[in-house]
C-alpha cells in the first residue's frame, strides 16, 4: 500500500467542498487504480467519501462514470459521484463503508446462503433490464481473454502447447454462447464477493464495474459462484444456480453456457494471475490459482466443453493438472 498522494489532490478536494479533510490510503488491487478514504472536517456533504485515483495513461475513469450513471439510473446501487476530474483521473464518490461481502462472511459464515441469495437477486434484477449502452462481449473478446492462458500461464509453467488448436477449440465451444446472448444483458465482468459491498440499509453496493459489456447472463453468475478469491461449496453453487434459474426462467441451455463461460473465465484468470506474477511482480495471486483450476476442471467435465477438454488432455501435462496449476515459483 502506497501513501504517496495523487498530484493535485488538495485543489481537487477544495473545489469539491472537502478542503482540509483527512486522507487515508487504502489497500489497492491488481490494477493501477488507488483508493483513499476522505474523512470530512465539517465541510463535506457526508461524513466520509472515497477518492479513486485512476491516473492516465494507465487508467481512465470515464468508463466507470459512464457505467455507474447507467446503473444508478436503473435502480442499482452504484456509488454516487460527488466530484470528478476525468482528465486527471480523480473521482470523489460515495463511501460504501468497509463491509465487503467476502470480509463479512469470514466473520458470519452462517449468513452465507442469505447473502449469496441477495447477490443473485441483484443479478436477476440487472438481467431484467434492457442491455446498457456498452460494447458487445464478442467472440473476439472472449478469445482474446481465453488466450491469456497460453500466453502467460503455459510459458510460466514451462509447457509448450498448440496455441492454434486452443483458439480453434474455443471458437467451437463459444459459438453457441454468441448465438444466445442476443440481445444480451449488462455484464459487469468482475462480480464477486470482493466487489459487493453490504450497506447499512441492507442493500448491496456495486463497485469495480468499469469494464461492463453486453453479453450472456451466465457470465456474472459464474464470476460470483466460481470465485477466484473465496471458496464456494458445490452445494451453495448448485442452490444459487437453481435460485437464479427460478428467478429468471433461464432455459435448459443455460447450464451448458454457464460451464462454457466458467471455463473461459477461469482459463483467463489463471493467465492473468500468471501475468501479475511474471510481468507485474505480484506473486500473491499465485496462491489463488489452485482454487481457480479446480473450478476450471469442473467446467471442463461438462459435455459442452468437449473440444477444449480434449485440448487440455493433449497439451497440459498430468503433473500440472494434479498440482492444479499451482506449481509456479
Amino acid at each position: 500500500m502506497t501513501t504517496t498522494l495523487p498530484d493535485g489532490i488538495d485543489s481537487f478536494l477544495v473545489a469539491a467542498g472537502w478542503g482540509g479533510a483527512e486522507i487515508q490510503p487504502l489497500a489497492g488491487d491488481a490494477s493501477f487504480r488507488r483508493y483513499f478514504r476522505i474523512l470530512a472536517n465539517g465541510h463535506g456533504p457526508a461524513q466520509s467519501a472515497m477518492l479513486m485515483d485512476a491516473p492516465p495513461p494507465h487508467e481512465d475513469p470515464r468508463p466507470f462514470l459512464h457505467v455507474g450513471q447507467w446503473l444508478s439510473g436503473h435502480g442499482l446501487r452504484a456509488p454516487a459521484i460527488y466530484a470528478e476530474n476525468a482528465d486527471r483521473g480523480l473521482v470523489l464518490l460515495e463511501d460504501f463503508g468497509n463491509a465487503r461481502m467476502r470480509d463479512y462472511l469470514e466473520d458470519a459464515p452462517q449468513d452465507e446462503y442469505r447473502i449469496y441469495r441477495a447477490a443473485v437477486d441483484t443479478l436477476a434484477a440487472l438481467h431484467r433490464l434492457p442491455p446498457g449502452p456498452f460494447d458487445p462481449y464478442s467472440l473476439e473478446v472472449y478469445q482474446r481473454e481465453a488466450a491469456l492462458f497460453v500466453e502467460w500461464f503455459c510459458p510460466a509453467a514451462g509447457v509448450e502447447v498448440d496455441a492454434a488448436g486452443y483458439a480453434a477449440a474455443w471458437r467451437e465451444v463459444l459459438g453457441p454462447v454468441i448465438e444466445r446472448q442476443n440481445p444480451g444483458v449488462t455484464v459487469l465482468r468482475d462480480y464477486h464477493a470482493e466487489n459487493i459491498m453490504l450497506l447499512d440499509d441492507g442493500g448491496q453496493g456495486l463497485i469495480d464495474f468499469q469494464d461492463a459489456l453486453v453479453g450472456h447472463p451466465a457470465y456474472d453468475l459464474v464470476s460470483l459462484l466460481q470465485d477466484a478469491r473465496r471458496d464456494v461449496s458445490p452445494e451453495l453453487e448448485r442452490a444459487m444456480l437453481d435460485h437464479y434459474r427460478a428467478a429468471t426462467g433461464a432455459n435448459g441451455e443455460f447450464e451448458a453456457d454457464y460451464a462454457r463461460l466458467g471455463a473461459q473465465r477461469n482459463a483467463k484468470i489463471v493467465g492473468i494471475f500468471a501475468r501479475l506474477w511474471k510481468r507485474d511482480g505480484k506473486p500473491r495471486y499465485l496462491s489463488m490459482i489452485p482454487r481457480v483450476w479446480d473450478a476450471l476442471e469442473r467446467d471442463l467435465a461438462h459435455p459442452a466443453l468437449a473440444p477444449v477438454a480434449a485440448w487440455f488432455d493433449s497439451n497440459i501435462p498430468g503433473f500440472v493438472r494434479s498440482e492444479r496449476g499451482g506449481g509456479l515459483e
